[in-house]
């Protein structure tokens, strides 16, 4: 749980860090305000509210590579896999912003690889659509199906076959990716390719 006396703790501890040093009074009047992690008694809707408030910094430092902050959060108890309104987790925002090292800690920390945004895009599809081949690869070595599909009925090989990705589509189909499997217009990955050839 978040408190006061932790937040202070962690920023006496971390004050080298520049996200946490700047944003520490926001942190202070977010979990002072009538929406508190400290108050022990605050119900279920009070400490939504609270997440709310304090998760666009948790985003902020996967964005921004700030291993350190993350680590904070997590050690304070904020869910590793929680959303927002895009349904975008810090797996996936650390994924499409190249930040190897978050990506790595929050799979270590137990991030879910294979959860999906709210267009069914995974971090694995981030990885293919900007290139990031040594995340991507990461993210492949987890237990996920390699046929996942988003709303559209895209999966990552037909993101790797569109873009371009020659590497990432091979290392794709070793892993078992099906070519051949359509989305929701009729294209697969083999369609893509020839397309784009």
């Amino acid at each position: 749980m978040f408190t006061i006396k932790s937040l202070i703790s962690n920023n006496r501890t971390t004050k080298k860090n520049g996200l946490l040093a700047t944003f520490f009074p926001l942190f202070v009047l977010a979990i002072t305000s009538p929406f508190t992690f400290a108050n022990a008694n605050a119900d279920e809707a009070n400490q939504e509210k609270a997440y709310e408030q304090l998760i666009p910094y948790y985003y902020a430092a996967a964005r921004t590579g700030d291993n350190e902050v993350i680590s904070e959060f997590l050690n304070a108890g904020l869910p590793i896999d929680v959303k927002n309104h895009k349904g975008y987790t810090a797996l996936m925002i650390a994924t499409y912003n190249g930040q190897k090292n978050v990506v790595n800690t929050l799979i270590k920390e137990g991030a879910n690889v294979c959860a999906q945004d709210n267009r069914g895009n995974t971090a694995l599809m981030a990885a293919v659509f900007r290139g990031e081949f040594s995340i991507a690869k990461t993210l492949m070595s987890e237990d996920c199906d390699e046929n996942q599909q988003n709303k559209a009925g895209q999966t990552a090989v037909m993101y790797a076959s569109l873009f371009g990705r020659e590497e990432l589509r091979e290392l794709l189909v070793e892993r078992g990716a099906d070519i051949n499997l359509q989305d929701n217009s009729g294209n697969s990955a083999t369609t893509i390719e020839q397309l784009n050839n």
